[in-house]
Protein backbone atom coordinates (compact mmCIF):
# COMPACT_ATOMS: atom_id res chain seq x y z
CA UNK A 1 0.00 0.00 0.00
CA UNK A 2 1.04 3.77 -1.02
CA UNK A 3 1.87 5.47 1.81
CA UNK A 4 0.58 9.35 2.16
CA UNK A 5 3.07 12.18 1.84
CA UNK A 6 3.10 15.67 2.33
CA UNK A 7 5.21 18.82 1.86
CA UNK A 8 6.39 18.55 5.14
CA UNK A 9 5.94 15.04 7.33
CA UNK A 10 5.03 15.00 10.82
CA UNK A 11 4.57 11.87 12.79
CA UNK A 12 1.26 11.76 14.51
CA UNK A 13 -0.87 8.73 15.66
CA UNK A 14 -4.52 8.68 15.38
CA UNK A 15 -6.28 10.57 18.93
CA UNK A 16 -2.35 11.91 19.77
CA UNK A 17 -2.76 15.62 20.98
CA UNK A 18 -1.43 18.29 18.78
CA UNK A 19 1.24 19.69 21.36
CA UNK A 20 4.27 21.89 20.78
CA UNK A 21 6.63 18.78 20.95
CA UNK A 22 4.54 16.47 19.00
CA UNK A 23 5.42 19.55 16.21
CA UNK A 24 8.57 21.09 17.53
CA UNK A 25 11.60 21.10 15.38
CA UNK A 26 14.94 21.04 17.21
CA UNK A 27 18.59 22.67 15.60
CA UNK A 28 21.76 22.66 17.38
CA UNK A 29 23.25 25.95 18.67
CA UNK A 30 26.78 26.45 17.48
CA UNK A 31 29.30 25.96 19.95
CA UNK A 32 30.63 29.07 21.96
CA UNK A 33 33.55 30.64 21.44
CA UNK A 34 36.13 28.72 23.50
CA UNK A 35 39.88 30.01 24.96
CA UNK A 36 42.54 29.25 23.62
CA UNK A 37 44.19 25.99 25.28
CA UNK A 38 47.86 27.74 24.75
CA UNK A 39 47.51 31.26 25.81
CA UNK A 40 50.36 33.82 24.76
CA UNK A 41 49.52 36.38 27.62
CA UNK A 42 48.24 35.79 31.04
CA UNK A 43 45.47 33.16 32.08
CA UNK A 44 42.28 32.72 29.13
CA UNK A 45 39.20 34.83 29.34
CA UNK A 46 36.08 33.40 29.99
CA UNK A 47 34.24 32.90 27.33
CA UNK A 48 32.11 35.88 26.73
CA UNK A 49 27.85 34.89 26.28
CA UNK A 50 26.86 35.76 22.73
CA UNK A 51 25.35 39.39 22.76
CA UNK A 52 22.23 37.87 19.99
CA UNK A 53 19.25 36.29 21.60
CA UNK A 54 17.82 33.67 20.45
CA UNK A 55 14.72 33.85 18.62
CA UNK A 56 11.79 31.63 20.77
CA UNK A 57 10.58 29.17 18.25
CA UNK A 58 6.73 28.98 17.98
CA UNK A 59 4.70 25.97 18.26
CA UNK A 60 2.39 24.02 15.91
CA UNK A 61 -1.31 24.42 16.96
CA UNK A 62 -4.79 23.82 14.92
CA UNK A 63 -6.20 26.59 13.15
CA UNK A 64 -9.31 28.14 14.37
CA UNK A 65 -11.64 26.93 11.48
CA UNK A 66 -12.11 25.20 8.53
CA UNK A 67 -13.42 27.12 5.56
CA UNK A 68 -13.63 24.80 2.70
CA UNK A 69 -11.67 21.75 1.64
CA UNK A 70 -11.53 20.97 -2.04
CA UNK A 71 -10.43 17.88 -3.76
CA UNK A 72 -8.57 17.77 -6.69
CA UNK A 73 -7.77 14.28 -9.06
CA UNK A 74 -5.48 14.44 -11.62
CA UNK A 75 -6.58 13.93 -14.86
CA UNK A 76 -2.94 12.27 -16.13
CA UNK A 77 -1.61 8.85 -14.74
CA UNK A 78 -0.63 8.21 -12.39
CA UNK A 79 -3.06 9.60 -10.48
CA UNK A 80 -3.09 11.95 -8.17
CA UNK A 81 -5.47 13.25 -5.42
CA UNK A 82 -5.13 16.71 -3.96
CA UNK A 83 -6.55 18.13 -0.77
CA UNK A 84 -6.69 22.05 -1.14
CA UNK A 85 -8.14 23.61 2.37
CA UNK A 86 -8.56 26.75 3.31
CA UNK A 87 -8.90 28.16 6.94
CA UNK A 88 -8.80 31.04 9.22
CA UNK A 89 -6.65 31.46 11.94
CA UNK A 90 -7.61 33.34 15.74
CA UNK A 91 -5.23 36.09 14.71
CA UNK A 92 -2.98 37.97 12.92
CA UNK A 93 0.39 36.01 12.93
CA UNK A 94 0.09 32.76 11.86
CA UNK A 95 2.56 31.24 9.35
CA UNK A 96 3.08 27.34 7.86
CA UNK A 97 0.17 26.10 7.23
CA UNK A 98 0.41 21.93 6.95
CA UNK A 99 -2.43 19.28 7.03
CA UNK A 100 -1.20 16.48 9.36
CA UNK A 101 -2.53 13.05 8.51
CA UNK A 102 -4.25 11.40 11.56
CA UNK A 103 -4.85 8.23 9.77
CA UNK A 104 -2.41 5.35 10.21
CA UNK A 105 -3.15 2.41 7.19
CA UNK A 106 -6.36 1.94 6.05
CA UNK A 107 -9.31 2.58 7.86
CA UNK A 108 -11.91 0.73 8.82
CA UNK A 109 -14.80 3.86 7.18
CA UNK A 110 -12.31 4.79 3.91
CA UNK A 111 -12.12 8.36 5.35
CA UNK A 112 -8.39 10.11 5.35
CA UNK A 113 -8.42 12.23 8.33
CA UNK A 114 -6.21 15.60 8.36
CA UNK A 115 -5.43 18.04 10.83
CA UNK A 116 -4.93 21.76 9.76
CA UNK A 117 -2.30 22.73 11.98
CA UNK A 118 0.25 26.10 11.61
CA UNK A 119 2.68 28.21 13.29
CA UNK A 120 0.84 30.19 16.34
CA UNK A 121 1.92 33.25 17.30
CA UNK A 122 3.77 33.45 21.12
CA UNK A 123 2.15 36.22 22.64
CA UNK A 124 -0.93 36.72 23.46
CA UNK A 125 -3.02 39.22 20.84
CA UNK A 126 -6.15 41.29 20.69
CA UNK A 127 -8.82 40.14 18.57
CA UNK A 128 -8.65 40.94 15.09
CA UNK A 129 -10.49 39.96 11.64
CA UNK A 130 -9.54 36.06 11.74
CA UNK A 131 -7.18 36.01 8.59
CA UNK A 132 -7.43 33.34 5.53
CA UNK A 133 -4.72 30.61 5.41
CA UNK A 134 -4.61 27.77 2.99
CA UNK A 135 -2.61 24.52 2.31
CA UNK A 136 -2.49 22.07 0.47
CA UNK A 137 -1.73 17.55 0.59
CA UNK A 138 -1.06 15.39 -1.74
CA UNK A 139 -2.39 11.90 -1.71
CA UNK A 140 -0.21 9.03 -4.04
CA UNK A 141 -1.91 6.89 -6.37
CA UNK A 142 -3.46 3.98 -5.26
CA UNK A 143 -4.32 4.69 -1.50
CA UNK A 144 -7.36 3.43 0.29
CA UNK A 145 -9.47 6.72 0.75
CA UNK A 146 -12.82 7.23 -0.52
CA UNK A 147 -13.15 10.53 1.35
CA UNK A 148 -11.64 12.91 3.70
CA UNK A 149 -12.28 14.67 6.86
CA UNK A 150 -10.49 17.92 7.62
CA UNK A 151 -9.82 18.89 11.43
CA UNK A 152 -9.54 22.43 13.12
CA UNK A 153 -9.44 23.47 16.66
CA UNK A 154 -13.27 23.93 16.34
CA UNK A 155 -14.78 22.28 13.47
CA UNK A 156 -14.42 20.12 10.69
CA UNK A 157 -15.37 19.59 7.09
CA UNK A 158 -15.99 15.94 5.36
CA UNK A 159 -15.97 15.49 1.94
CA UNK A 160 -17.97 12.02 1.36
CA UNK A 161 -16.40 11.07 -2.22
CA UNK A 162 -13.18 12.45 -4.17
CA UNK A 163 -12.98 14.67 -5.93
CA UNK A 164 -15.52 16.99 -3.86
CA UNK A 165 -15.77 20.34 -2.69
CA UNK A 166 -17.20 21.36 1.44
CA UNK A 167 -17.97 24.38 2.82
CA UNK A 168 -18.43 25.17 6.39
CA UNK A 169 -21.30 27.55 7.55
CA UNK A 170 -20.02 31.16 8.52
CA UNK A 171 -17.09 31.12 11.32
CA UNK A 172 -17.91 32.55 14.87
CA UNK A 173 -17.98 36.57 15.31
CA UNK A 174 -14.17 37.61 15.87
CA UNK A 175 -14.91 39.64 18.53
CA UNK A 176 -13.11 42.47 17.23
CA UNK A 177 -16.01 45.19 18.71
CA UNK A 178 -16.38 43.81 22.28
CA UNK A 179 -15.03 45.58 24.59
CA UNK A 180 -17.29 47.72 25.99
CA UNK A 181 -20.64 45.65 25.28
CA UNK A 182 -23.11 43.74 27.13
CA UNK A 183 -22.23 40.03 27.47
CA UNK A 184 -24.88 37.65 27.48
CA UNK A 185 -24.35 33.47 28.24
CA UNK A 186 -26.57 31.05 26.95
CA UNK A 187 -29.83 30.50 28.18
CA UNK A 188 -29.40 34.57 29.67
CA UNK A 189 -31.03 37.93 28.79
CA UNK A 190 -29.53 41.02 27.51
CA UNK A 191 -29.93 43.67 30.53
CA UNK A 192 -33.03 46.00 30.37
CA UNK A 193 -32.42 48.81 28.12
CA UNK A 194 -29.41 47.39 26.06
CA UNK A 195 -30.05 47.10 22.27
CA UNK A 196 -28.67 44.53 20.28
CA UNK A 197 -25.92 45.97 18.83
CA UNK A 198 -24.94 46.77 22.52
CA UNK A 199 -25.29 43.03 22.97
CA UNK A 200 -22.45 40.18 22.26
CA UNK A 201 -24.02 36.61 22.55
CA UNK A 202 -21.93 33.94 23.77
CA UNK A 203 -23.55 31.46 21.30
CA UNK A 204 -21.92 33.60 18.43
CA UNK A 205 -18.61 33.31 19.94
CA UNK A 206 -15.90 30.31 19.08
CA UNK A 207 -16.55 27.16 21.22
CA UNK A 208 -12.75 27.63 23.13
CA UNK A 209 -14.66 30.86 24.65
CA UNK A 210 -13.54 31.41 28.51
CA UNK A 211 -15.47 34.04 30.33
CA UNK A 212 -13.98 35.26 33.37
CA UNK A 213 -16.85 36.81 35.21
CA UNK A 214 -16.84 39.52 38.44
CA UNK A 215 -16.98 36.84 40.97
CA UNK A 216 -14.29 34.44 39.07
CA UNK A 217 -11.11 33.37 39.71
CA UNK A 218 -8.81 34.05 36.49
CA UNK A 219 -8.34 29.74 36.39
CA UNK A 220 -5.13 28.51 34.39
CA UNK A 221 -2.81 30.57 32.36
CA UNK A 222 -1.63 28.30 30.43
CA UNK A 223 -1.15 29.19 26.71
CA UNK A 224 -3.95 28.50 23.82
CA UNK A 225 -3.96 30.57 20.72
CA UNK A 226 -7.10 29.40 20.27
CA UNK A 227 -8.85 30.61 23.16
CA UNK A 228 -10.68 33.88 22.99
CA UNK A 229 -10.70 34.92 26.87
CA UNK A 230 -13.35 37.82 27.68
CA UNK A 231 -13.61 39.54 31.36
CA UNK A 232 -16.36 40.80 32.76
CA UNK A 233 -16.81 43.65 34.57
CA UNK A 234 -19.37 44.61 37.75
CA UNK A 235 -21.64 46.05 34.90
CA UNK A 236 -21.96 42.58 32.89
CA UNK A 237 -19.87 44.94 30.17
CA UNK A 238 -16.51 43.04 28.60
CA UNK A 239 -13.63 44.73 29.81
CA UNK A 240 -11.37 42.69 28.24
CA UNK A 241 -11.03 40.74 24.56
CA UNK A 242 -8.00 38.13 24.47
CA UNK A 243 -6.99 35.42 22.37
CA UNK A 244 -4.29 33.86 24.64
Amino acid sequence: MKTVTSVLVFGLCLGTALTPSAFAQTSSAPPKNQPSAMPNDGPPEPARESEETESVPQKFAPVLWISSVEAISSTHGPKLDVIRVRGLTSTEGWEGGELVPLTKGAPVDGFLDLAFVAQAPINSTSPSKSPAIEAVFVIEPGHPYTGVRVHSATNRVTLKSLPGYGEAPPPPADCTDCVGKYFVGKGETPPSGANSANVVHEENLPKTLHVVKPTDGIGKLDPDPNRLTLVIGEDGRIVIAVWD
